[in-house]
């Protein structure tokens, strides 16, 4: 490591001239920076992908990855240290890493809505307080404790308010990202944690800017002077630049792009109010989360920042602060038992005063106590702001190596347990009221046919669209379609605020056409546009889930709207060549789990474009739509779809029956139930077409399949008792025998499949809604007449 005269670290060259020059790259700054940064993402990242089956949020993947990196781990090899992280380039890395940090900041604070906070109720605003007050207590008095022990000479004054501070922070934007993940964030328990958090979140930093004020080396004349000033920065902020703010939200009206003055402006503000508050003496991150909060919230102009933002920063920059606090982080400092048995006494303080706090705050205002036991885990957790605090305090030298060491494992500890936790002691109980028409099949064929249709991105929406309007009858009580957008549950802060958005039932939905979010109106404006020209009533939604938990929404909504039928998209993607490309195992997974869970009828569609790549206008629709009968119920739910389909004047349906093959009780609903459909539906009916052929062999039903010449869509049941077309070796067993060889592309590549498995009272269920009788529930009943309200309904 080259050194100057004197023994200073000799500065960085910006730039390498290359290795042809002679140069190692890794002693310039740039090529460093950029090897570190890759590192770290690399690290990060495969630590996530490690913990992801335990549901941890990504805050505890970037912690364990600086520790890894630090002293404690790799950073044990000087080799390595002196190689990746050398002193000289730590200052470039903090810098960076500072920058980051800065404006996820002002992230978090965009996620503030200071009209939350003011209308928090008295429940939330005692258990934030008692949540915060008995860990403070409980803080200093352990403060105490390790002065006599592992923080000999330390300033007792600033310790004490650390101390108080390190164990009553709650990590709004973990908390944030563990009720999304375990779909409680829209519940009462989650709505309670939120506001909980944020006074509390409010509170810690108001409590680390006292810390800092007093941590300073100055007279408690100068820490008065830097809390005055730091007040009055935050007056000059709301009074000065706020209506700045205000004029460029104005200016940016829903439907139009924000103009780019706007956004650098406001990101120059980040880095200027940054710089006072530096300059104060209360850190430049102070400035950074002030500007969030006073960003107006309604209209487009916060939502733009967040997406220009978010991805750079917590995808490259934000790591590295955890990388700078792990470098910073020696585990190896904690020896010996009476160390571990002081780290034992803080994690131990840390849970009970905070999850003894809040429940005994809980339980005062009246919470359930296993709900008050959960509020107490749930705020109990750490995370980046806990991180910032040590971080402050080992750089003003009122934390030592030992306990800082102890106190980012007691952040790691605290919030690793919370979710399994969590999982373990509440499950919300999802009640709804039973309903009779689970089926397209029904006694009353005239009464309204309810729909979910859910779609994985825009391709889906022209044959979603198609299908709904070939649906939608000639009978006095329509459709009412819910089409449901599925969104994967992503790390980024703007899925977090999209959750947050839900509409108040309990689940992560939301009606994205009043949230100025531009995909979202693209989306919304499609289905809207078609429920003007057609008589079918659309709700457009969308579920936030994680993959392996997203059927939960899919369930439990259907069964709230009172649906009929679900119909899914096919995790294969249909291709320009014929042929059809997975989206992953985890979307055939979602399927799978929502024909075991439904309580209503399932269909899966193979979306080959069902009238082409864009929507067909009513009077334009030409469809043929052949029904493959072997018999069995779920065929004649297939059918039972065909005949509502066949209403439309556009709609010819083909019915091709193979010779008996079901049981003999089936044979007989089959028959009596073809004997209906050929009196009232084909008799007369130059739409209909029906025919019989035997099922001998499995080159003989295909030839007859083949026969039925060139249509637009295959009606077939899942369920269906079709031994020639049976292969054990499937890989799409959801599809059923007939369904499996249809998607196949050696067999078509124009005509979509709709595979139809119909609702089974007296099958065994695995029930996702315990189903209460009088039960009131908002049913959300789209339309023109009753757009944007809500229908109660009671069960019937």
């Amino acid at each position: 490591m080259a050194e100057e005269p004197g023994g200073a670290l000799k500065p960085m060259k910006a730039t390498s001239d290359g290795i042809f020059q002679g140069e190692n790259p890794l002693n310039s700054a740039l090529p460093l920076a950029i090897l570190q940064i890759c590192v770290v993402v690399v690290l990060t990242r495969v630590l996530a992908f490690i913990l992801r089956p335990l549901r941890q949020p990504r805050v505890i993947a970037e912690i364990i990855g600086g520790i890894l990196l630090g002293p404690s781990a790799l950073g044990r090899s000087t080799v390595f240290l002196n190689t990746v992280f050398p002193m000289q380039s730590l200052t470039v890395l903090d810098t960076l890493a500072n920058i980051g940090l800065l404006y996820f900041l002002f992230l978090v604070g965009l996620e503030f809505d200071l009209r939350a906070i003011r209308r928090t109720g008295s429940s939330a605003l005692v258990i934030a307080i008692a949540g915060i007050s008995l860990p403070f207590i409980m803080g200093i008095g352990t403060s105490f404790i390790l002065q006599h022990t592992v923080a000999r000479g330390v300033p007792t004054g600033p310790f004490l308010v650390f101390m108080g501070v390190a164990l009553s922070i709650t990590a709004f934007p973990v908390l944030a990202r563990i009720l999304a993940e375990l779909k409680l964030l829209t519940t009462d328990l989650g709505r309670m944690a939120m506001s909980a958090a944020a006074v509390n979140d409010v509170v810690a930093w108001i409590l680390l800017a006292l810390a800092i004020a007093l941590s300073g080396s100055g007279s408690p004349l100068v820490s008065l002077w830097v809390l005055l000033s730091g007040a009055g920065f935050v007056l000059a902020a709301f009074f000065l630049l706020r209506p700045v703010l205000t004029w460029m939200a104005r200016r940016s009206p829903e439907g139009e792009p924000v103009k780019e003055l706007y956004i650098c402006a406001t990101l120059a503000i980040v880095l200027a109010a940054g710089f006072a508050t530096d300059t104060i003496g209360i850190h430049a991150l102070f400035g950074a989360f002030i500007v969030g909060i006073i960003v107006p919230k309604d209209g487009p102009f916060a939502g733009v920042l967040l997406e220009k933002v978010e991805d750079l920063i917590s995808g490259l920059f934000l790591p590295l602060y955890f990388v700078s606090s792990g470098l910073k982080t020696d585990v190896m400092t904690i020896k010996g038992g009476r160390s571990w048995a002081l780290l034992v006494l803080v994690v131990g303080t840390a849970c009970v005063g905070k999850i003894g706090g809040t429940l005994a705050a809980s339980l005062i205002v009246r919470v359930p106590l296993r709900e008050a036991l959960t509020l107490g885990f749930l705020m109990n957790t750490k995370g980046l702001v806990e991180l910032i605090v040590l971080n402050i305090g080992k750089d003003r030298h009122v934390l030592n190596d030992e306990t800082f060491a102890i106190l980012v494992l007691m952040a790691l500890i605290t919030t690793f347990i919370t979710t399994p936790v969590v999982m373990a002691i509440y499950k919300p109980a999802r009640r709804g009221p039973p309903y009779k028409n689970r089926a397209v099949q029904r006694a009353s064929p005239n009464d309204e046919f309810r729909m979910m249709a859910c779609f994985h991105s825009t391709r889906n929406i022209p044959t979603i669209i198609n299908l709904m309007e070939s649906s939608r009858g000639t009978r006095k009580r329509g459709i009412t379609v819910y089409a449901m957008h599925l969104v994967e549950l992503s790390e980024r802060s703007s899925a977090i605020s999209m959750v947050h958005k839900a509409r108040r039932n309990g689940m992560p939905f939301w009606n994205r056409r009043r949230n100025g979010d531009g995909d979202g109106d693209q989306l919304v404006v499609a289905f809207e546009t078609y429920q003007q020209l057609s008589r079918v009533s659309i709700r457009a939604m969308t579920a936030i889930s994680d993959l392996h938990t997203m059927h939960e929404d899919v369930v439990t909504s259907a069964h709230q709207k009172r649906a009929a039928l679900i119909v899914l998209p096919f995790h294969k993607l249909h291709q320009m060549d014929g042929h059809m490309e997975s989206l992953g195992d985890q979307y055939q997974h979602i399927n799978q789990r929502v024909l075991h869970h439904a309580p209503c009828s399932v269909a899966i569609l193979v979306d080959r474009g069902l009238g082409g790549a864009a929507q067909v206008a009513a009077s334009d629709v030409s469809y043929t739509i052949v029904a493959i009968f072997f018999g069995g119920r779920d065929d004649r739910e297939a059918l039972a779809y065909g005949i509502r389909m066949v209403e439309h004047p556009g709609i010819g349906l083909h019915v091709l029956r193979f010779s008996p093959q079901s049981d003999a009780s089936d044979r007989a609903a089959d028959d009596a139930f073809l004997e209906d459909f050929r009196t009232k539906v084909a008799n007369g009916n130059e739409s209909v077409q029906y025919e019989e052929k035997p099922a001998e062999g499995k080159a003989e039903v295909v030839e007859a399949i083949k026969a039925t010449g060139r249509c637009n869509l295959f009606l077939v049941g899942q369920g269906t008792s079709c031994m020639p077309l049976a292969d054990r070796s499937t890989d799409c067993p959801e599809l059923g025998p007939v369904g499996g060889y249809l998607a196949l592309p050696e067999f078509s590549t124009v005509a979509s499949v709709l595979v139809m498995k119909q609702y089974d009272p007296t099958a065994k269920h695995y029930d996702l809604v315990e189903e209460v009788a009088e039960l009131a529930v908002d049913v959300d009943t789209p339309g023109p007449s009753n757009r944007g309200t809500n229908a109660s309904f009671r069960a019937g």
